[in-house]
């Protein structure tokens, strides 16, 4: 048995990538940005990371059409390796799928706005089948 959940909480770096698969499912790309804090020899450290998640179904139009670039955002999920073959060389990568994704309150002059919704959104709620086993998404959208 095996644990494997991850809880973060960064800004979108860039844009989010909506795009369907061939059956009609849509999957949004993220890319976000963490930083932490620390002092080393008497000075203050930021340590920046960069992570790219992976959002299904409504959850994932819902993010490409309420957050932009620099917009904060709570993640919950879990790690998923992709593997693959290039040059005759196996190359992988990590990256979040993720299972819930809250919207943080932007500035007050954000003009991208909060989503119209305020409570937990899933894919039981969207009337959407669920395809696969990354389709457990919710977004929230937390009060300013």
């Amino acid at each position: 048995m095996g644990l494997n959940s991850v809880n973060i909480m960064g800004n979108l770096t860039r844009d989010p990538e909506l795009k369907y698969t061939a059956s009609g499912k849509a999957v949004c790309n993220l890319s976000i940005a963490t930083n932490r804090i620390y002092t080393s020899n008497g000075q203050k450290v930021t340590e920046v990371s960069y992570f790219d998640v992976e959002v299904w179904g409504v959850v994932a139009e819902n993010c490409s059409k309420y957050l932009a670039k620099g917009r904060g955002i709570i993640v919950e999920g879990r790690l998923k390796q992709d593997r693959w073959e290039k040059d005759g060389k196996t190359q992988s990568r990590v990256r979040i799928s993720a299972n819930n994704v809250h919207f943080l309150p932007g500035k007050k002059d954000d003009s991208s706005g909060q989503p119209p919704m305020q409570q937990p959104m899933s894919e039981a709620d969207s009337g959407t089948p669920a395809e696969a086993e990354d389709q457990s998404s919710t977004a929230v959208a937390w009060d300013e």
